[in-house]
């Protein structure tokens, strides 16, 4: 059985969250503030996170920063504020979903056991290569030259469906499907985020390994050329 913690500082949606995900055979703890649910993660882990933004004490966005430094658990964001920029603050953080509210509980509890179907629960350690670009399972992280990069579960299916054909393009909608769960009538801009946030990784290394967009279909990886 999962094991879920949710922090929001409003008891009915906490109590809404518990419901929809007991249906779907989950074991739910709710937390008041950011805060309590750190505290509790730091004693055990959880197999998910789901964090409102605004809440008394450390934010949201603080405390998925937090956990980051010690697990790549799936992250899900909750919050009331909209704009562009407040959703990329959010992947900044390292975080693998972000529902603005009101929203719809049905579609959080599918999302949420969509992703945690498709982690890698394996402990064996398994390797995709491009051009001097490794990718290792366990823990998620790829190694370039003399550097290793840090890996969320969702950055990591994301390199794994890049790396199992390296020249081949894989659309936006394989990507939601497979990686999210996700069709594609829904908002892509949690692609593209990833794909910035992975490229920026790249970037850092100075890897000569980049992903390319594919206009109008997807991405692929290739080889950067030296001019």
């Amino acid at each position: 059985m999962y094991t879920i913690y949710v922090a929001d500082d409003e008891k009915s949606i906490r109590d809404l969250i518990k419901t929809f995900l007991q249906k779907e055979d989950m074991d739910v703890k709710t937390f008041e503030t950011g805060d309590q649910l750190l505290l509790a993660f730091m004693e055990r882990q959880a197999d998910l996170v789901v964090l409102d933004v605004m809440m008394p004490g450390t934010d949201g966005f603080s405390i998925a920063r937090k956990i980051r430094q010690v697990s790549q658990v799936p992250i899900f964001l909750l919050t009331a504020l909209d704009s562009d920029q407040n959703y990329i603050d959010g992947f900044k953080t390292g975080i693998d979903d972000y529902f603005t509210k009101p929203f719809s509980p049905i579609k959080l509890a599918l999302r949420i056991k969509a992703i945690l179907a498709r982690q890698p629960f394996t402990t064996t350690v398994t390797e995709l290569s491009f051009e001097g670009l490794r990718l290792m399972s366990a823990p998620p992280q790829l190694m370039i030259k003399d550097h290793i990069i840090s890996l969320t579960n969702t950055e990591y299916k994301v390199m794994k469906l890049l790396l199992t054909e390296p020249n081949r393009s894989v659309s936006r909608e394989q990507l939601l499907d497979e990686v999210w769960g996700i069709d594609s009538d829904v908002e892509t801009r949690v692609t593209d985020d990833t794909i910035k946030r992975l490229r920026q990784k790249l970037r850092q290394v100075d890897s000569h390994v980049i992903i390319e967009t594919v206009w109008g279909y997807g991405f692929k990886l290739s080889k950067k050329e030296v001019s």
